[in-house]
């Protein structure tokens, strides 16, 4: 039994220094740097719509309409 307690009264102790530990640490991230990190992700991520939108607009759909219209063509 004794070495029981023992080993609960060691276990409690580790996480206990490890609970000391994590709240005196000075390590993190601000939320400037999240902030940046959110702008930039959405910047990018609109650059990216922006030209899918102008690729497919510009480019695939004019050749898909006029592919789909000359398939149904078949009567006229």
């Amino acid at each position: 039994m004794k070495k029981f307690a023992n080993k609960v009264n060691a276990k409690i102790t580790e996480k206990v220094i490890m609970a000391q530990t994590l709240l005196r640490s000075q390590r993190g991230e601000g939320f400037v740097d999240t902030a940046i990190k959110i702008l930039i992700s959405v910047v990018i991520g609109a650059l990216v719509l922006g030209g899918l939108y102008a690729l497919f607009g510009e480019t695939v759909l004019p050749t898909l309409k006029q592919r789909i219209q000359d398939m149904f063509n078949y009567g006229g």
